[in-house]
């Protein structure tokens, strides 16, 4: 039986990215679902800090969705997600680090500037899955959650301007950078759009998105999707998700 653990957020970006390498590689694994706040002491205690995702592969603990497609790349190649050619691969490499540094961050602060004032629905959202008791306590800690948010990922006006600037940008650089047969990088899938379609998902939410959204969704959430609906990027991360997100490698709980 597997040993790996993928522990996360569920609707998180960054967590996704993990999800979707280990999926499209074909590895079985099992996810733990934690709820933003209450989670710092378990990762803490899993990885001596406090952000997701990490892996726990065997005796191995790899934190951070690059870092963990390192890893499964580095073991399990096929298929592959790095590009043969180092010409490439750096290329790949590049938009990669671009996107982990400069357009995730951007894109979460502009999200969660909108969605913030609509505590009730984001509870809902993070703590998909869980049991109602857990659901009902998370919804009271909310108005203490939020505060730490905003603290942690300095979200506030003047940022989530400029991130929804950058958003626009990083859409506009997908739409225009993809190549005859879609892709970034040469003429296959690689970990650039891997990246890239990962950290834009929050823009489209792509059909098929697993676990699906609380419904009914909220007014600022549609919004917010309503926003990017018509960009040609959020076309390509719809079109990514269609031809290469597949099917769940996630295992039953017992």
């Amino acid at each position: 039986m597997s040993t790996r653990e993928l522990v996360q957020f569920q609707y998180s970006h960054y967590n996704e990215k993990a999800r979707w390498a280990l999926d499209y590689k074909g590895l079985p694994h099992r996810r733990r679902s934690l709820l933003p706040g209450p989670h710092a002491i378990q990762v803490r205690r899993l990885s001596g800090q406090v952000q997701v995702p990490v892996l726990r592969d065997g005796a191995e603990v790899v934190t951070g969705s690059s870092e963990i497609v390192d890893h499964l790349e580095r073991l399990h190649p096929d298929p592959p997600l790095y590009p043969a050619d180092p010409d490439a691969r750096a290329r790949a490499f590049a938009i990669r680090d671009e996107f982990d540094s400069e357009v995730g961050p951007a894109v979460r602060v502009a999200l969660f500037q909108h969605m913030l004032p609509d505590a009730g629905y984001l509870a809902r959202m993070f703590s998909t899955g869980q049991t109602w008791l857990t659901r009902s306590v998370y919804r009271a800690m909310m108005p203490a959650v939020a505060p730490v948010m905003k603290r942690s990922m300095e979200i506030g006006p003047d940022n989530a301007a400029r991130g929804a600037d950058r958003t626009r940008a990083a859409l506009d650089f997908v739409a225009e950078r993809a190549g005859p047969d879609g892709y970034l990088v040469a003429e296959r899938f690689s970990v650039a759009d891997l990246t890239a379609a990962s950290l834009l998902m929050v823009t489209c939410y792509p059909p098929g998105l697993q676990p699906a959204l609380p419904e009914p969704r909220s007014p600022r959430l549609g919004s917010w999707l309503d926003r990017w609906a018509d960009h040609p990027g959020t076309a390509w991360v719809r079109e990514m998700y269609r031809r290469h997100r597949g099917a769940s490698a996630e295992l039953p709980r017992p």
